[in-house]
């Protein structure tokens, strides 16, 4: 596995990602895409943002909060310094079934109801992302070249039964998965098939982290350099 970004590096060494969420999911879909990273995670109320936003739709509010997060988190890598160019990624996600959003169900009673609606029919996806480059030497976040963007795809579910949907719950892991599923673990089982980006489900899509990456005029695949890997 690659190791996470240490800074051990000296000065000037290759591009770097800071990755603006806890989710274990995220971390795993750079590590397979061989991306070096470090973790810092933003202090951003997710309620806030949706309640400030009015009422955005589904995929307006998986954007917003991938800004909110990647803004918070690159003011603060920018205030502390950078020695080389840094990409700051902020992502979150956000599932649509019947024309609602919803997020973590984060009790087992809600993860159930989820289910028994879901079950046999599809929803989308959406994964808000916000990538923002920091230079040495610039000092502040404010004027940073920025890219955002949104990746949806549909998730087409099983038709589960009652006693799967019961067992599914009882594992845990749907409780902190927005739509309280995920492709990349146990539910994996209960998904007949996804239409888009399946990285995009789980939570990152490299690929448009790499098209992000160019815009900024920064080259993906720096990311890849031995220096970066070694940390």
């Amino acid at each position: 596995m690659i190791p996470h970004d240490d800074g051990a590096a000296g000065p000037g060494t290759g591009l770097r990602l800071v990755l603006g969420s806890a989710s274990p999911g995220r971390a795993e879909v750079l590590t397979r895409a061989r991306v070096p990273f470090r973790v810092v995670v933003s202090g951003v109320a997710e309620a806030a943002v949706g309640a400030a936003a009015g009422d955005p739709s589904p995929a307006e509010l998986a954007g917003l909060l991938a800004e909110a997060k990647g803004r918070d988190v690159a003011a603060r890598v920018a205030a502390a310094g950078v020695d080389a160019p840094t990409l700051v990624l902020g992502c979150d996600s956000v599932f649509e079934f019947e024309g609602r959003s919803h997020g973590k169900p984060y009790e087992p009673e809600v993860a159930v109801e989820r289910w028994r609606a879901q079950a046999g029919r599809e929803g989308v996806l959406h994964s808000g992302h916000w990538l923002g480059l920091v230079l040495p030497e610039s000092g502040a976040a404010s004027g940073m070249a920025a890219e955002a963007g949104v990746v949806s795809a549909v998730v087409r579910f099983g038709a589960v039964t009652e006693a799967e949907i019961q067992a599914y719950v009882a594992t845990g892991e749907p409780l902190h998965c927005a739509g309280a599923f995920t492709v990349d673990g146990a539910g994996a089982a209960l998904v007949d098939g996804v239409d888009g980006d399946p990285n995009a489900v789980i939570g990152l899509s490299v690929a448009w982290l790499r098209r992000a990456a160019a815009a900024l005029g920064q080259d993906f695949t720096r990311l890849w350099e031995p220096s970066n890997a070694q940390r």
